[in-house]
């Protein structure tokens, strides 16, 4: 019996390793300057094969495009007395800044729900909420908000059938990304799956960083805050008065 179940699994895993990915991008940094509108990641590769083209159900492809966590704080507001107010928060243990799902078939036949849960693809499974207070109610709605607001921002998107898979061998997409980047490092995975089942796994970095001006206002925020606060009080007054100047000029003529 346990012979068997030896054969078993060494079989399942020569063909999970029959099939695996090549990758390319497009670039693999983009960085983030003054005039920074968005950008477009071109992801493509191919499937590399030990063995023939395995029978049965065609191969798909997921990726999933993850910029930086971080715990946040989700707050809910009701009307009381005519006046908005937080009546209730709950902590978000880690959501990622930027989560971008693109699939070569409808989400649900790419991965089963099983897989979903192990790899934690699915952008309400990317969200980790351990615990709400217990008099919180609809903890649960705290979690969707955050999706909801970050899809509306275009930073988390679920692409389905937008990888374009040619010949079961090489497969492309895009992932557009918006202007409001998080600075940090990108973690790309691409699954090959059948029959919703993961058959292989690949992992890279897409880096993200601030540039020139952008770099260094970012440092100094960081390191130097009273010398950015100051540089920054001191820009808003020569503006002031400048713009004050160019009015009483208008004003003259």
């Amino acid at each position: 019996m346990r012979l068997a179940l030896a054969l078993v699994c060494l079989v399942m895993a020569t063909v999970a390793s029959a099939e695996n990915v090549v990758l390319g991008l497009s670039q693999r940094s983009v960085s983030i300057t003054t005039n920074f509108d968005g950008s477009e990641i071109l992801i493509f590769g191919a499937i590399k094969r030990e063995t023939a083209l395995p029978e049965g159900d065609p191969i798909q492809v997921v990726i999933a495009v993850s910029g930086p966590s971080q715990p946040l704080t989700v707050r809910r507001k009701d009307k009381r007395f005519g006046i908005w107010i937080n009546t209730a928060e709950v902590e978000v243990d880690s959501a990622p800044a930027f989560y971008a799902i693109a699939t070569s078939a409808p989400f649900a036949e790419a991965l089963t729900n099983t897989q979903d849960l192990r790899h934690r693809v699915s952008i309400p499974r990317a969200i980790r909420s351990v615990g709400a207070p217990k008099d919180v109610e609809n903890a649960v709605d705290f979690t969707k908000a955050v999706i909801r607001i970050r899809k509306e921002n275009g930073l988390y998107q679920l692409r389905e059938n937008s990888i374009e898979v040619t010949e079961q061998t090489l497969f492309k997409t895009s992932i557009s990304m918006p202007a409001n980047l998080t600075e940090g490092d990108y973690q790309t995975r691409i699954f090959l799956t059948r029959s919703g089942e993961v058959v292989s796994e690949y992992n890279t970095v897409i880096e993200v960083k601030k540039v020139g001006l952008e770099r260094f206002l970012f440092n100094l925020s960081r390191q130097q805050p009273l010398i950015y606060g100051l540089l920054s009080l001191a820009i808003a007054i020569f503006a002031g008065w400048g713009a004050s100047a160019i009015f009483r000029v208008f004003q003259r003529n």
